[in-house]
């Protein structure tokens, strides 16, 4: 018994249909590392604005709140 979806299928169409999105797969396959590295791009200019950039001289004075370098009470 014939279905709607057998029924409605030209298979010479199909086949051009499938040929455009094989061709239209590498085309986008060539453009993924494009924006690949665009989007890399994108979030190191975002990491970077939201980075503080702070150096250190001998002598410099900063506070330290580091667990580690605590003793400990015993």
């Amino acid at each position: 018994m014939p279905t709607l979806r057998t029924a409605e299928v030209n298979l010479e169409e199909n086949k051009e249909a499938l040929e455009i999105n094989l061709d239209l797969l590498e085309e986008r396959r060539e453009h993924a590392p494009i924006r690949e590295a665009k989007s890399k791009a994108k979030m190191l200019r975002y990491y970077n604005s939201k980075v503080r950039s702070v150096s250190f001289k001998p002598g410099d004075l900063f506070y330290r709140n580091n667990k580690a370098s605590r003793a400990e009470d015993t």
